[in-house]
């Protein structure tokens, strides 16, 4: 039940991505709201789970936009895992905490899209693309994250995405 209800809000997250969000930008960014799935999942299940829900959720973002397959998948594995790391080491009911880790995390996965990309061949100066997209999408991240941490939270641990025990 946990797969599936994951796999919905992934799949939810990325029609909202790719439709309405596009009139909510701010300076030119949007939030990147499966990123933020995936972050959420790995401050409260670990880097293990992090990482395997940040590779599912960028492939099938990888599969929606149709080009550059594997991009996504790899930055949110990184992102997931690097989430899952604060999970033993910070009060995960503090909204404060998932913001910065959030924050934190969104640059990271921001610079490995970056990284990627330059081994493409496609190169961007990395003041430029730090300045005008990987923070203001941190900082965009970091601020929906209050609005929709501790709703993820409970969904976690009361809701549809807790764990089913047999």
């Amino acid at each position: 039940m946990r797969t599936v209800a994951f796999l919905i809000l992934i799949g939810t997250a990325l029609l909202l991505e790719k439709t309405v969000l596009h009139f909510l930008r701010v300076a030119g960014v949007k939030p990147d709201l499966v990123l933020l799935l995936v972050i959420f999942n790995g401050i409260l299940k670990g880097p293990r789970e992090g990482a395997f829900w940040g590779f599912i959720g960028g492939l099938i973002e990888d599969f929606a936009c149709g080009h550059y397959i594997g991009l996504h998948a790899l930055s949110k594995l990184c992102a997931g895992y690097v989430a899952g790391l604060v999970e033993v080491r910070v009060y995960k009911e503090s909204l404060f905490v998932a913001a910065v880790v959030v924050w934190g995390t969104s640059i990271v996965a921001g610079a490995v899209v970056y990284l990627l990309l330059a081994t493409l061949g496609i190169f961007v100066a990395p003041v430029e693309a730090f300045i005008r997209v990987i923070f203001p999408v941190a900082v965009y991240n970091g601020l929906v994250s209050l609005l929709f941490y501790r709703l993820f939270h409970r969904a976690t641990f009361y809701g549809i995405l807790k764990e089913e025990r047999f």
